[in-house]
């Protein structure tokens, strides 16, 4: 990816234009502020510490999603609605990016699904009415529909990225057997097209 983009305000383009052409494929209506927020949760969490926080001495740390919760429910409501934009951002970007090793852990993609789904809901019930409540109302609501939207784009990536990544996508494909995983790799022309067969 670091070909194809040369600055914040260009990564942010590359990720507006992708996730416009896949909630289009995917007919995942999404209102423009939501599309934004998406745009750069995306552009954030392209660079990797973002997933973690630091401990004391600095170091980067994974905080499960059960600590972020139990940190919100001890908080003011300010920091509770950052600590829990945060398990709803970084739940949808795990899921979205990472499905498959989720898969293999202790929880799996529905966990991620839950924990993140309900912590946009709070959110939307905490912020003023004026802010931003419809998009966390909206991300709320069509979590798992955005999940799949990451999906795609991640499996995107990962085609473009050269045989090791399409061969990963492949495998995913094979034990999910999702249309959407065919679908990116029939694009790429990782396999052939489905119809009747020339004589």
């Amino acid at each position: 990816m670091s070909g194809l983009v040369t600055s914040s305000s260009s990564l942010k383009e590359f990720f507006r234009e992708l996730l416009l052409e896949v909630t289009t494929r995917q007919r995942v209506a999404l209102n423009e502020s939501t599309e934004f927020y998406l745009v750069n949760l995306l552009a954030d969490f392209a660079a990797s510490d973002k997933l973690f926080s630091r401990d004391a001495e600095g170091r980067r740390e994974h905080e499960p999603l059960a600590e972020l919760y139990h940190r919100a429910l001890q908080q003011e409501r300010d920091e509770r609605i950052r600590t829990l934009r945060r398990l709803g951002d970084v739940s949808l970007y795990k899921v979205g990016f990472f499905s498959g090793a989720l898969q293999q852990g202790m929880v799996g993609p529905d966990y991620y699904i839950q924990m993140g789904g309900a912590a946009y809901g709070q959110v939307a019930e905490l912020v003023p009415a004026s802010g931003f409540t419809g998009v966390y109302r909206e991300l709320c609501d069509k979590f798992r529909s955005l999940v799949e939207v990451l999906e795609e784009i991640s499996a995107r990536g990962l085609v473009s990225a050269g045989p090791a990544g399409a061969l990963r996508v492949y495998e995913s494909w094979v034990r999910t057997g999702s249309d959407r995983l065919e679908r990116v790799l029939v694009d790429a022309g990782w396999m052939p097209r489905k119809g009747p067969l020339a004589n």
